[in-house]
């Protein structure tokens, strides 16, 4: 599979508009709460900057990576940590910061591990909650945007470790 073509979904000044709007509400909700805000490694880091520039109620900030292992995209995946949080969430409140929720099978994976770990409460945002493939009921709490199909790119978004760079989200043409 080769990409043949980019086309802007998403550009860049659509993105920081909704990153403030999402700012605001985020602001609004944790006001005076301890918040701890978890980076999902590699794709979300573009968001997650940009996000956390914004957010004002002082929050701890770490990162995690998971990876899967299983044949396919079949549901039967084992997904385990390759870069665990460095900082106790017990009896704080946790966003965890995601680029795209597809499956749903990770973050169903992720917010599993984090709630046993005595969370007050976590949210999960996503710069895109994607529906087409989805296979575990997972809530985004803070979307960025909402897309029913689709392979796309950029804004940490990437196909092969390529166009992460790239600063707004395209939608990839493949062949």
């Amino acid at each position: 599979m080769q990409v043949k073509e980019l086309k802007v979904l998403y550009s860049e000044e659509a993105i920081a508009e909704r990153l403030r709007a999402l700012a605001d509400q985020i602001n609004k909700d944790y006001e005076g709460k301890d918040l701890v805000v978890v980076c999902v490694l590699k794709g979300a880091f573009m968001y997650f900057s940009d996000l956390v520039k914004l957010i004002t109620v002082s929050p701890e900030v770490d990162f995690v990576r998971c990876a899967s292992y299983g044949k396919g995209t079949s549901s039967t995946k084992t997904i385990s940590f390759t870069k665990d949080l460095e900082v106790s969430i017990e009896g704080k409140h946790v966003l965890i910061v995601e680029d795209i929720v597809d499956t749903g099978h990770t973050m169903a994976f992720l917010i599993k591990q984090l709630e046993a770990r005595g969370a007050v409460s976590i949210r999960l945002t996503a710069i895109v909650d994607k529906f087409e493939r989805r296979e575990v009921d997972v809530t985004v709490d803070y979307p960025g945007f909402t897309l029913q199909k689709g392979f796309i790119v950029g804004y940490g978004l990437d196909y092969a470790e390529k166009y992460r760079e790239l600063g707004a989200i395209y939608e990839a043409v493949v062949e």
